[in-house]
């Protein structure tokens, strides 16, 4: 029921303003009100009536709203950009009345697909990593890759200083000619540049990179730089990942 009290975070979260463990950090550092006071205690439960601020702003409480998104390369995954480059939030703004914001992230040179949402809720559940939320990606790499380089990924190298979980891998195509390989790998974490960083640990430059699925959802009938809504059933299978 609406008016049942739930925690202070998943509030924050549910209105978009960004996921919960997030919202634990702000209301922690002092930079959440209710009903004027200052509330620093986790377990705090209110109600969506009660009036939320966060940093003197009230949250807003938007329809939810879910858009699967073709990202160009040459696009920041950020609502803003200090340099002033263009961001994944561009595409919309004259469209979507509401905050959005990118689920994860695709590195700048990086295309493909993106999910946004307001619910912050789900973002959360969707970066997890005990979720275990399958990501496609196709990537170029320079030189004819080998077999037991891609048995190593599929064993797990050392990235960042951690060593990564199992990657599923598929060779597309090897071009002697051009020295250029094709490969399909499947990951589920989201570190910094993980793919990327995990070809250039077994030896390979990745020259272009692609994100086809996420999970159950893929790029069909869209084109670089074009978006659809979500349907009620791809919501419904996505929350109960």
């Amino acid at each position: 029921m609406e008016n049942s009290k739930q925690r202070l975070q998943k509030l924050i979260a549910n209105a978009g303003v960004t996921s919960r463990r997030k919202a634990e950090d702000l209301i922690t550092a002092g930079r959440v009100r209710v009903n004027g006071k200052v509330i620093r205690e986790l377990g705090s439960k209110f109600t969506p009536h009660d009036l939320i601020e966060v940093d003197g702003l009230p949250i807003e409480r938007d329809p939810k709203i879910y858009i699967l998104f073709y990202k160009p390369r040459g696009v920041i995954t950020a609502v803003s950009d200090d340099k002033k480059r263009p961001v994944v939030t561009d595409y919309f703004k004259d469209i979507i009345n509401a905050r959005i914001y990118p689920v994860g992230r695709l590195d700048y040179d990086t295309s493909g697909l993106l999910i946004l949402t307001n619910d912050g809720d789900l973002t959360n559940r969707l970066l997890h990593p005990s979720h275990q939320v399958d990501k496609v990606y196709v990537a170029k790499l320079q030189g004819l890759v080998e077999s037991k380089a891609l048995e190593k990924l599929r064993h797990g190298v050392v990235v960042h200083h951690k060593k990564t979980a199992p990657a599923k891998t598929e060779i597309l195509t090897r071009d002697p000619k051009r020295q250029i390989s094709i490969v399909r790998i499947t990951i589920h974490e989201g570190m910094n540049h993980q793919v990327k960083e995990m070809f250039h640990t077994v030896g390979y430059d990745v020259l272009k990179l692609k994100r086809e699925q996420v999970s159950f959802l893929n790029l069909a009938g869209l084109t670089s730089g074009e978006w659809r809504f979500l349907n009620q059933k791809e919501i419904i299978t996505l929350k109960k990942l």
